[in-house]
């Protein structure tokens, strides 16, 4: 992206750097803590290495590996909240300190594919997930999910996680869920087409290229 910008509070690393040889090193280390939640990620674009996760919501543990896994993203987090309370503050908060770690690992770096889009079956289920990392955070989410805890995770929360990684990454995203044969399914669904719809998004174009006909991303 042209320019980073702001993101979710906390503390960022800086992102692509050169390696020796002179390839680029998209990596990055974001922090944020607040009286609700305490959240630390570590994150390479390029390097997929067994995923690292540990949060007190086992199955929003499942999906992030899930994530990681389909994405070739490596990735670690740790995370502490106030869940006994809601756990909506940590589902939000993962959300943005995700979506601040991809957008501080993307840093200044040349040319990137920009957009993704990825259609992922899981059983009866089928979620598509589209991204434009274009530097406007905007979420569409055509997700209709149960009432019913996944693994003990409100199903609403999922929306809560995309808004807060949308906004803190400044990108257009949009999620749906086509149809599905249950809620766990559908939403391991979803995580999985996101990934892989980031991982084209962010995969390199040709050295310096902007793919904006304005030439620069929007702020």
């Amino acid at each position: 992206m042209a320019k980073s910008g702001k993101r979710a509070g906390g503390k960022r690393a800086p992102g692509a750097r050169k390696a020796p040889g002179g390839s680029l090193l998209r990596e990055s280390k974001v922090e944020r803590r607040t009286k609700e939640t305490s959240v630390h990620a570590v994150l390479n674009l390029d390097a997929a290495s067994a995923p690292d996760v540990a949060t007190p919501i086992p199955f929003l543990s499942h999906m992030l590996e899930a994530f990681a896994c389909h994405g070739r993203f490596g990735l670690g987090i740790r995370a502490e909240g106030d869940v006994h309370v809601d756990p909506h503050h940590l589902m939000e908060d993962c959300g943005m300190v995700l979506g601040s770690a991809i957008a501080a690992a993307i840093g200044e770096s040349p040319g990137i594919l920009r957009a993704g889009c990825f259609s992922f079956p899981m059983d009866g289920s089928l979620a598509h997930a589209a991204i434009d990392l274009c530097g406007r955070p905007n979420l569409i989410w055509t997700a209709e999910l149960g009432k019913e805890p996944i693994g003990g995770t409100p199903p609403g929360l999922f929306r809560d996680f995309f808004k807060g990684l949308a906004d803190a990454l400044r990108a257009t995203i949009h999620i749906e869920v086509r149809y599905k044969d249950n809620d766990h399914h559908a939403v391991e669904a979803v995580f999985k087409a996101f990934g892989r719809a980031l991982r084209t998004a962010v995969s390199p174009a040709a050295a310096g290229t902007v793919l904006s006909t304005k030439g620069v991303i929007d702020d």
